[in-house]
């Protein structure tokens, strides 16, 4: 597949004609932002209104060169990202017994990386645009690789918290620089598929967390294992800096998009209905699978660790092929006239019947509500499909951004709430009560219910301010 893809690049390339230098600019700079916007997993901020052409001494390279030099590196950045999110699922045991933690730390040593991945996203997105995702991206890795060394030698919990944050920093800018150096060196109508494999790709960070982690574990200790990720993240780091060609980013656009900020896109009722629900149900996702998935499996269904691995193994293939799943359903029911918000709707519905599966224990393996779970944590493509339809192409970017502040904001605060219902039980032997664990997911599942029952019932004023942010940037655009 990913042969026939490169077959098909190399031919768009080749086919693109050089003799209007000022043209070509044009059109490849109209191609991607368009294919920016049709791609629903791009956050990076205003991404569309300042795509820029691939420059000129880039366009002559062979698609094997950028395969190479452009999408391999950022592949690996962001394969790091997630090796990071789900590493602590495998270490909790470990880092649990050395440091005495209960789960309420566990849980804010776990997610203190969404809180600083989070409140970095929006000024990573104005970098990228100033300063293009090659000095971006390797100058994050910078700081992932300090986090992992100082995770590797700390030897206190406020040590370990600081590392985390500084992972989570690091690592902050691994999506949207690729979304970004994509589509600035390939042919725009490509993008949307490139998008997808380099997401696909990058998901076996999570599953090498897991088996592969552990055998590592067991060789070298965990601390090994995060200076073993330290080197990774500096020598991806030094990749990007030194392979990845050089290009000028291009000034910012003086469209009347320009005036249309974050502060509009919050303003919208329609954006105040799908936020808490695509939160609260993705959050929920990540959160679940980085952390306490693993603590069930050990504390409630008494699994050994190599059968508490092999699930974790299963659930990081779900999120991975999941994301491919939900984005082929969604194409086939579009053409069948059901909107990506409807799909979303019923992906929540399932979500919360997983996890109601868990809480009540129904006599079924609970490995198969946990794959359901962890594919779920890849639903952020029917999310930014609904942001598509609420506004204009001109603002998607912006608008993908303030929705993915509210996802990684969100697994931060159910990660850290799950531990805090969780040590309100107090462990026997090392291990948590089922009933903890029950109490807790059953708190995140009401969180969802009552997002689900928001997003169902919109109000009319909420379709109103649809019609009126529309008209308003309609009329912007036209005086711009």
């Amino acid at each position: 597949m990913l042969r026939e893809t490169l077959d098909r690049l190399s031919a768009a390339v080749q086919s693109a004609p050089d003799d209007d230098p000022e043209e070509t600019a044009r059109s490849q700079t109209s191609a991607g932002s368009a294919a920016a916007d049709r791609d629903v997993t791009a956050s990076v901020d205003d991404l569309q209104a300042h795509a820029m052409p691939r420059q000129a001494g880039t366009g002559q390279m062979s698609m094997w060169q950028l395969i190479v030099r452009v999408f391999l590196p950022f592949v690996g950045a962001y394969y790091l990202s997630f090796l990071f999110r789900t590493i602590n699922a495998t270490i909790a045991g470990s880092l649990a017994a050395e440091f005495g933690l209960s789960a309420g730390n566990l849980g804010l040593l776990t997610s203190v990386y969404f809180l600083t991945f989070a409140a970095a996203q929006i000024p990573i997105g104005i970098l990228l645009d100033r300063h293009g995702p090659r000095l971006v991206q390797s100058a994050m890795l910078l700081a992932a690789a300090a986090g992992a060394v100082l995770f590797a030698v700390s030897d206190h919990f406020l040590l370990l918290l600081a590392g985390r944050a500084l992972i989570g920093l690091g690592v902050a800018a691994a999506l949207t620089s690729g979304l970004k150096a994509l589509l600035l060196w390939f042919p725009g109508e490509r993008v949307p598929l490139l998008n997808g494999l380099m997401i696909m790709m990058a998901a076996s960070g999570a599953v090498t967390a897991t088996l592969p982690a552990d055998w590592l574990v067991a060789s070298i200790g965990w601390r090994g294992l995060f200076n073993l990720l330290a080197l990774g993240s500096l020598g991806c780091s030094l990749l990007i800096f030194l392979i990845v060609p050089k290009v000028v980013p291009a000034s910012p656009s003086a469209s009347g998009v320009a005036k249309i900020g974050l502060k509009t896109i919050y303003a919208d009722p329609r954006f105040w209905r799908l936020a808490p629900l695509s939160a609260t149900c993705i959050g929920t996702a990540w959160s679940l699978q980085g952390l306490w998935a693993a603590s069930w499996f050990s504390d409630v269904d008494s699994l050994g660790r190599p059968a508490l691995l092999q699930n974790l193994l299963m659930m990081a293939i779900a999120l991975s092929l999941g994301a491919l799943l939900l984005g082929v359903v969604a194409d086939r029911l579009r053409r069948r006239g059901i909107g990506p918000g409807q799909l979303l709707l019923s992906v929540a519905i399932l979500f919360i019947a997983a996890q109601s599966a868990l809480i009540v224990r129904l006599p079924l393996p609970s490995c198969i509500s946990w794959v359901f779970i962890a594919s779920v944590g890849a639903a952020t493509v029917l999310s930014y499909a609904v942001l598509a339809e609420y506004f204009p192409k001109e603002v998607a970017g912006r608008a993908n951004a303030a929705l993915n502040v509210f996802h990684i904001g969100g697994a931060f605060a159910l990660q850290c709430l799950t531990g805090l219902v969780v040590q309100l039980w107090p462990a026997v032997g090392g291990h948590y009560p089922a009933i903890a664990y029950q109490a807790a997911f059953g708190v995140n599942v009401a969180l969802q219910i009552a997002a689900a029952i928001w997003f169902a019932l919109p109000s009319r004023a909420s379709a109103e301010s649809g019609e009126e942010y529309q008209q308003f940037v309609e009329r912007d655009l036209r005086r711009a």
